[in-house]
């Protein structure tokens, strides 16, 4: 893991296959016991990764250095629960969960109101899970979300072998900016567009804003775009709060059009309140902050 995020996150076929294996035929308790192992791993030979994390858990939580050091740890682990969970899930065990919501209504009332609308998510929980929560919606909801999809291709194809398929359209970021057009005509057709807006790429334009006591860089783009549409904004996380238990929340922002800032603004102090109470489940591994740059 570099300095910088480099768009896609570390991990073999043949260790998500070895997971897939024990969750179809010991169990999911079988293939989180294998997490301990995995865990412990990263904390020793991921040293830029641990050495993030720990500066999250000790300097923008505050907590002891003993803490932070079991944080790390405990950071690791529950990350690779929420891998596993999502590919559970897909592959119709989704019964052997629980969930609860948070401000769907917010969500019911933005499709009620036939404009289509933005969610802007985060790289914390499960996100990826909030298909399951969508297709309980009031209101039919189709769902696009914005990616570089820029994963492993080989794991990627690996677990879209093993699980069902999605009904959530990618929408490709793209330099010459066609997206936008794609974007706009699934909020003209009252659809759903998500996007992550946490993750700043080096060289990509970017607006500052304090998360935790710190200035850091995001992504210029996933804001003005928002601000500009004079559609919905929501901030949507989906967050694991025990084993098999998962938890949606959502909230409307009340930036002004076109103010790209403010609503950045509205959107780390959410996402600020998310970590405070899911501490564990910052999954940026790389130095958000610029500290090590520093």
């Amino acid at each position: 893991m570099a300095a910088e995020w480099q768009g896609k996150s570390r991990g073999t076929v043949l260790g998500y296959k070895i997971f897939v294996f024990f969750m179809k035929h010991v169990g999911i308790g079988a293939a989180y016991f294998i997490l301990y192992f995995v865990a412990t791993y990263f904390c020793f030979f991921s040293r830029k990764s641990t050495k993030s994390i720990y500066y999250y858990l000790r300097h923008r939580l505050n907590y002891s250095t003993a803490k932070s050091i079991l944080g790390v740890f405990k950071s690791y682990f529950v990350f690779g629960q929420t891998i596993l969970d999502k590919i559970a899930i897909s592959s119709n065990l989704n019964d052997r969960y629980t969930y609860e919501s948070d401000g769907v209504h917010f969500i019911n009332e933005t499709l009620k109101e036939k404009k289509g609308g933005i969610l802007i998510s985060a790289h914390v929980g499960n996100f990826e899970i909030s298909e399951y929560f969508f297709g309980a919606l009031e209101e039919n909801a189709s769902i696009s979300l914005l990616t570089t999809d820029i994963e492993h291709t080989a794991i990627k194809e690996y677990l879209d072998s093993v699980r069902k398929k999605s009904n959530i359209n990618l929408i490709l970021i793209k330099d010459d900016l066609s997206h936008i057009f794609e974007v706009n005509a699934a909020l003209a057709r009252n659809e759903i567009v998500c996007i992550t807006g946490d993750r700043y790429f080096e060289g990509s334009k970017f607006l500052t804003e304090n998360l935790l006591g710190e200035d850091a860089k995001f992504p210029a783009g996933p804001f003005m775009l928002a601000s500009r549409l004079n559609v919905p904004v929501l901030f949507v996380y989906v967050m694991k709060e025990t084993n098999k238990h998962y938890h949606l929340y959502a909230r409307r922002s009340e930036a002004k059009h076109r103010d790209a800032q403010a609503l950045l603004k509205e959107y780390t102090e959410s996402l600020s309140w998310m970590l405070k109470k899911y501490p564990l489940q910052w999954f940026n591994y790389f130095d958000f902050w610029d500290t090590f740059k520093k």
